[in-house]
């Protein structure tokens, strides 16, 4: 990856701006014909600078984790001077990126470029941008990925399901309704007339666009790693239920073993099933007022076994759990060894 960022480094020059090689930029991003923004795509320099700075960002962190401490130095220091020149070149002191486009918003927020006091006005610009499009996204390849996630990480979780409950074109259920069981190349694979992409270039199983995935597994169903705890020795699970789902289930099998989230909305109740791995810890969000609202058959949860910690933030009961064997009696809060490596913690949230 060093002879990737050094690659970039050279072609950007010394304003560190990429914009001297082709680049895809957002391959296959929505060109429809919106009266009002007709032809809505992000200039190819800012994407590629973007991707500089995230690249030289990583290589920073990976030298850190690896012990290589004049490296990690060395690439964080090139990531912040990509990032202001970046900031310097596309970003405006009202916090308007580049073409004013999804794809603009959400990498410079997802990458971390921006400084604190502009993200929430271009987290806003973002916002309006899909409400104006009447809940529709704009972006392609690249871009895709980070779009739901973006908005989760800034509160607009909801923003987030409404795009992933669109039907009509472009979205991700307009091919379902047309009979789709994998993902197309192109978000118009079949138009909406009914007639065909270019045969040339028409994949009908591309994954690109599958990658809300990653988004349905770490907010809709909540598993996600602790980056200050990689590689799900520590996991945490946080699910943001919306968007009319009344249940959701993943697992994911980690090197420890299995991880599983299992959620389900019964009436004015939510039951939440976690399986953490043997020789991990999870930290566990409950959506809950304060911790009273969570009892284990009338029971303080301060007084059930293995929780290690309890604690409020803003509208979160978490908990810290650790592995072991306990049997409690049924209730909200149950604990059961499963073929001696992993451990289930179930609980129910009274409103």
């Amino acid at each position: 990856m060093a002879g990737w960022v050094n690659f970039m480094r050279r072609r950007a020059g010394d304003n560190y701006i990429w914009r001297n090689d082709f680049q895809f930029g957002d391959w296959l991003d929505y060109r429809g014909e919106d009266a009002r923004n007709p032809n809505p795509v992000t200039n190819r320099e800012l994407i590629a600078t973007a991707f500089f700075a995230h690249s030289a960002d990583l290589l920073a962190k990976a030298a850190d984790v690896l012990g290589c401490t004049s490296d990690a130095r060395l690439y964080a220091d090139l990531a912040d001077q990509v990032k202001r020149a970046f900031v310097n070149e596309f970003v405006t002191h009202s916090g308007r990126i580049g073409p004013n486009t999804q794809k603009a918003y959400l990498l410079t927020l997802h990458f971390d470029i921006l400084q604190d006091d502009l993200r929430p006005a271009a987290d806003e610009r973002l916002v309006d941008e899909i409400r104006l499009g009447y809940y529709h996204l704009t972006t392609g390849f690249v871009g895709t990925p980070y779009l739901c996630l973006v908005l989760s990480r800034y509160g607009y979780s909801d923003v987030a399901y409404d795009l992933l409950n669109q039907e009509n074109y472009p979205s991700w259920l307009y091919p379902v309704k047309l009979g789709a069981t994998t993902i197309w190349e192109r978000w118009d694979g079949i138009k909406p007339d009914g007639t065909f992409q270019d045969a040339k270039m028409n994949s009908f199983n591309h994954y690109a666009f599958g990658a809300i995935g990653d988004w349905l597994y770490q907010v809709v169903a909540g598993i996600k790693v602790d980056p200050d705890k990689p590689g799900y020795k520590r996991v945490i699970i946080q699910p943001k239920p919306g968007g009319g789902l009344t249940s959701a289930r993943a697992d994911f099998d980690s090197m420890y073993g299995r991880i599983e989230s299992n959620w389900n909305l019964n009436k004015d109740k939510f039951n939440l099933t976690v399986t953490i791995p043997a020789n991990t810890e999870g930290e566990v969000y409950l959506p809950a007022q304060s911790m009273a609202d969570i009892t284990e058959q009338g029971q303080a949860l301060d007084r059930i076994m293995d929780i290690r910690d309890i604690w409020q933030e803003d509208a979160n009961v978490i908990l810290t759990l650790g592995s072991g064997t306990i049997t409690s009696p049924p209730g909200c809060i149950e604990f059961h060894h499963i073929q001696e490596i992993i451990e289930e913690h179930v609980y129910e949230q009274q409103h």
